[in-house]
């Protein structure tokens, strides 16, 4: 479950080594952007964004909800592509009930290591195309190298410079991490499926030695069988057909040729593909929602109080109401779930407004009673709805005025209605807000329809 891996109120700080550039926005655009996704994408821009502030400042996962107008479970989502990509990591830190995490936002890899990455080259190749990947690969080509006729004639330190002794030279030590130029480690990969053992018991020392072997790295031959689906067996023709009858050699261009010439002749000759397996954040088979009111509170619990409210009128919520919801999630720790609830009550049963004072009054009180999820407070909203009905007459109350007003005539209909609400069971769902659940679930069954 989502709530097991991240909530909305779990707070982050982020950490970035050293100063990204505009060389580095030009890989993450052109190379990363194909593989990752939009949302990725965003999620690594504002946190580059937020990082580079003189300040390291504290937010929690419902300001980047709010930010990237995403669910939690797309923020999440956006996470964990990065963190598979190679361009965050993240760290985690409980406290009693209180989680905290750590981003640290990690370089891309720069063209040459990246296109000679079998994954990720493969993998941008199988998303652009053979027409933009090759115009790509060009553009980040030395085109025109120095003349070989051209002699350097470069000075170096010590023609130019000569040192100079101090005795105070103890003083120049001290500690501390210095920022530096971290280059990229590429992606976290280990492929525990391949065989090495198999592996290397087919290969006979008169065919391939040992210090043929060990000249290729033990990571690039599982890309290699992971990309092109190859078992053990297969590696070793792979490798016997890249090994350099002259210098007994295998050089890691030749091994990647031989994978791709092996997998064509005898897989396939389509480019092979990389598929996204953790693709949505949902409850197992079983746990799945089991009637409209459970995929309504799955709703509630991962939606941010500005899209529901978005979802809910139709419009762009005003800025008074989010304060308030962002007032009651940040400094009274209510949950998004519990917001959302509040916010939808109020608007059904409050002719479509919300007031500060009723919310507050009534999330008080469910802070009291610690209702921490969405479930909890809609069932408290039944349970107790007279008593917030009067709390909500008695905030409507004006003083008396010593002026003499003008009486209104109350519509007929108006007496009708309040005699129905009398007549209505105190435990019971109220109609009215029932069909307006149904209205929002037809709603979200709408825009899900729209998506696919």
């Amino acid at each position: 479950m989502l709530y097991q891996e991240l909530q909305p109120v779990d707070t982050f700080t982020i950490k970035l080594s050293h100063p990204f550039s505009d060389y580095d926005r030009q890989l993450l655009t052109l190379f990363y952007q194909p593989l990752i996704g939009p949302d990725a994408m965003s999620l690594f821009m504002s946190l580059w964004a937020d990082a580079e502030r003189n300040k390291e400042n504290e937010f929690n996962h419902y300001y980047l909800m709010n930010l990237l107008t995403m669910p939690l479970v797309k923020v999440f989502e956006a996470r964990i592509s990065l963190e598979a990509i190679g361009l965050l990591r993240t760290y985690c830190k409980q406290e009693d009930q209180d989680r905290a995490f750590c981003y640290e936002l990690l370089p891309p890899m720069d063209a040459k290591s990246f296109f000679e990455d079998p994954l990720l080259s493969t993998f941008l190749f199988s998303k652009i195309g053979e027409q933009a990947y090759r115009s790509l690969r060009n553009r980040f080509t030395v085109v025109d190298p120095i003349d070989e006729q051209y002699k350097e004639v470069s000075r170096t330190f010590l023609d130019v410079f000569k040192p100079i002794r101090y005795s105070a030279a103890e003083g120049m030590e001290e500690g501390g991490h210095m920022m530096g130029r971290n280059e990229s480690t590429g992606i976290p990969f280990a492929y525990s499926d391949f065989d090495f053992n198999l592996f290397r018991s087919g290969l006979s020392e008169q065919m391939v030695p040992k210090s043929s072997l060990a000249t290729v790295s033990k990571e690039l031959i599982e890309k290699l069988a992971f990309l092109y689906s190859l078992t053990p067996l297969d590696m070793q023709k792979v490798v016997m057909m890249a090994l350099d009858a002259n210098s007994m050699q295998i050089p890691e261009d030749r091994l990647r040729k031989a994978a791709v010439d092996y997998y064509k002749i005898n897989i396939s000759r389509n480019v092979p593909t990389v598929e996204k397996i953790f693709k949505n954040v949902e409850p197992a088979k079983e746990n799945e929602p089991k009637s409209r009111e459970d995929e309504l509170l799955f709703y509630l619990e991962n939606t941010s109080p500005r899209e529901m409210l978005r979802h809910l009128n139709g419009k762009e919520p005003f800025p008074v109401d989010l304060q308030l919801a962002e007032r009651l999630i940040n400094t009274h720790g209510l949950s998004v779930g519990v917001v959302n609830v509040l916010l939808q009550y109020m608007i059904l049963r409050n002719d479509g407004k919300i007031t500060n004072n009723f919310a507050e009054r009534i999330a008080s009180h469910w802070s009291n009673k610690k209702v921490e999820t969405a479930k909890k407070a809609m069932e408290l909203s039944r349970t107790e709805h007279d008593q917030y009905m009067k709390w909500l007459n008695e905030g409507k109350k004006k003083p008396a005025s010593r002026k003499p007003t003008r009486e209104e005539k109350v519509p007929e209909w108006f007496y009708k209605k309040e005699e129905t609400e009398q007549h209505e069971p105190k435990n019971e769902a109220d109609s009215d807000i029932d069909e307006k659940r149904r209205q929002l679930l037809a709603k979200l069954d709408a825009m899900r329809s729209e998506v696919k």
